[in-house]
């Protein structure tokens, strides 16, 4: 296990950055003696820039997704229920600049060491990481203010109109580049390198590029080519490959549930270890008190065939029982949900049926860890992985028109052969397109590539599901709506027993608040007075009756808070989100 503290605060980071829980960018300068007596050395830089790994994510990648469309937990998030409101508390909900001024202030003085090779190197990382949090406020706010300097109290700068999204998503992609060029082309597991840089700029051009695609914003085609690009140079550059330990059944999600990551695959990891930090994840996926995670029913219809075939397809697929839909699947489904014969990472033995701890039926168990860390988990968070570099490429191109099937074969289909699944065929997805997967994004370019594009939706939701990354591809493709689909869970055809795993032993009762009449061996009761069904005695299981709400005229970007447009007259609200 890496035990570097370089995703902790340091205590002598604490002497350099003023933290505060205010948004403020007009705080008092720093003492400048401590600036003149820290600023001297490459290690000096290398411990301040140390500090700047806490702004990325945690358990976070591993949870947003129940705030999507792939994932339903026990309390629906307010941005699917469409009740998110304006915040009052200057620099909540988002609108928070302090880590801003850290990095400007970084900035300002690391030239202070004279030391060509480490200013390029740790300048590189500053701006990675000022490209990182500039991206994140365009994702959820749209045009923001720019600011590449500290500022101080009374600059009349500080109270500044936002600047057009074309500024800042240029000065973003300058930041980026130049991390690319200067900090080295190293595989460091837990360290920001030129490969983290080129994941995050290639993660970044693809989102720019589609949002102005389906947005009606001039400009997409050179971000859908730069991020072609990159995650092309990423992939040419040999340093990282699929993990295959396993095979097709057992890879996939071994990627995920093994403590330690290594960087075959793993670009970058949030390092966890057992003495030192641990988190809480294995007690959410577990508890039935807590997260209750269960996958929606229209990601399971999603995954192919095993000969890869749609399962959509097939005559009463809406109706199949659960241990009907598992079978002959693409081996990624009972990889992510619990399948029949389901069994705990270091276990031998199935695990007992169990619904309890999920709102679907549907048990997530991507990244679920061994038994031992149910109550405390210390599993490492993959934050960036080389998976994501062969999606970007495909959709990149395929969104540009210019796609190939010899693309595909070096991109989605090594994810599908990871798997053991047949290959994606350009020609027969585009002349056959997905009425099912059309269902879901009514905004999808509607020519020669339709089918094609498509295809690498369902394979970017396969893969990178429950990574944190189905909210903004819903937000980039202009597919809100989507939200306010059904989000069901597993279907049943009437009350009583029910044999998940076809072993002529019944697992799972529905009744309706008497379950005296239920066979011996049952694991699981389900009360359909609480845990209701589409059609009342029968049907999917219905988590959220209410359904998701999605207004288009203000839900793709996030309010700005009440006083801090109040401090600063020159802001506007977005759109719709002013009463």
């Amino acid at each position: 296990m890496n035990t570097t503290f370089i995703f902790r605060f340091l205590l002598l980071s604490s002497l350099l950055f003023v933290s505060c829980d205010d948004d403020i960018l007009d705080l008092p300068p720093e003492d400048q003696l401590v600036v003149d007596q820290f600023f001297n050395t490459a290690k000096d830089l290398e411990v301040a820039t140390n500090d700047f790994y806490t702004m990325l994510p945690t358990t976070g990648t591993y949870t947003d997704d129940s705030s999507s469309d792939n994932i339903m937990s026990l309390t629906p998030a307010a941005r699917i229920r469409g009740a998110r409101i304006v915040p009052t508390q200057r620099g909540s909900g988002g609108w928070n600049w302090s880590r801003l001024r850290d990095i400007n202030f970084f900035l300002e003085h690391y030239k202070q060491v004279e030391n060509p090779d480490a200013q390029r190197h740790y300048g590189g990382i500053a701006r990675f990481f000022r490209a990182y949090f500039y991206f994140d406020k365009v994702m959820q706010f749209g045009d923001v203010p720019w600011y590449g300097e500290v500022l101080e109290a009374g600059d009349e700068r500080l109270y500044k109109a936002r600047d057009s999204r074309v500024l800042v998503m240029d000065s973003i992609m300058a930041d980026i580049d130049y991390a690319i060029e200067n900090i080295p082309a190293e595989v460091e597991l837990n360290r920001i390198t030129k490969y983290t840089a080129q994941i995050l700029k290639a993660r970044i051009a693809l989102f720019e590029g589609t949002f102005r695609k389906y947005h009606g914003i001039s400009g997409g085609e050179a971000f859908l080519r730069a991020a072609a690009t990159t995650a092309e140079d990423l992939m040419n550059s040999g340093a990282y490959s699929l993990y295959t330990i396993g095979g097709p059944e057992e890879a996939y999600r071994g990627l995920f549930a093994r403590n330690d990551q290594d960087a075959v695959e793993t670009i970058l990891a949030r390092d966890f270890d057992q003495e030192l930090e641990t988190h809480n994840l294995g007690y959410l996926m577990t508890a039935p008190t807590m997260g209750g995670w269960g996958m929606m029913k229209d990601a399971v219809n999603s995954y192919l065939l095993a000969d890869g075939t749609r399962f959509t397809d097939l005559p009463g697929y809406e109706t199949m029982g659960f241990y009907q839909e598992m079978q002959n699947r693409d081996p990624r489904l009972t990889q992510t949900t619990a399948g029949p014969g389901f069994k705990v990472s270091g276990s031998e033995e199935p695990e007992p049926v169990s619904l309890e701890s999920s709102t679907t039926g549907y048990r997530i168990i991507k990244a679920l860890p061994d038994r031992s860390q149910w109550s405390s988990s210390y599993f490492d968070v993959i934050i960036f992985r080389y998976a994501e570099a062969l999606l970007i490429y495909a959709e990149a191109k395929a969104e540009l028109g210019t796609l190939t099937q010899s693309d595909l074969d070096i991109s989605i289909n090594l994810l599908r052969d990871r798997v053991g699944m047949p290959h994606l065929n350009m020609a027969q997805a585009n002349a056959n397109p997905d009425p099912y997967q059309e269902s879901f994004y009514q905004n999808v370019d509607q020519g020669a590539n339709k089918g094609v594009i498509l295809e690498i939706r369902r394979e970017r939701r396969i893969e990178l599901f429950n990574e944190g990354l189905r909210w903004h591809d819903l937000m980039r493709w202009k597919e809100g709506k989507k939200l306010e689909q059904p989000m069901l869970g597993i279907y049943f055809p009437s009350l009583g027993a029910h044999d998940f795993d076809n072993d002529a032993k019944p697992d799972v009762y529905l009744h309706q608040g008497d379950p005296s009449g239920a066979p011996e061996g049952i694991t699981t009761f389900i009360n359909v007075l609480q845990r209701p069904l589409t059609e009342g005695t029968s049907g999917n299981m219905n988590p959220f009756g209410d359904g998701g709400k999605f207004d288009e005229a203000k839900d793709y970007y996030y309010p700005i808070p009440i006083e801090d447009l109040q401090l600063n007259k020159q802001l506007e609200q977005n759109p719709k989100w002013e009463h």
